[in-house]
């Protein structure tokens, strides 16, 4: 069983870097106030860190 995480975005990329607009849509996040849940891997932890002032982890599960 995988472990994942819930996360919801908080802040617009408006006159943000494109880099930090990928790393949102790399995450499927576009919209204020959306939520996704995903996998708890190295990897989308380092997405999730590197836009942490436009994000927010609302819940980790155990699945």
């Amino acid at each position: 069983m995988a472990k994942t995480i819930v996360v919801k975005q908080i802040g617009s990329p408006i006159r943000r870097p494109q880099d930090q607009r990928a790393t949102l849509v790399g995450l499927g996040l576009n919209k204020m106030h959306k939520t996704r849940e995903l996998e708890d891997t190295p990897s989308v932890r380092g997405m999730v860190r590197k836009i942490s002032h436009m994000v927010e982890i609302i819940e980790e599960r155990d699945n």
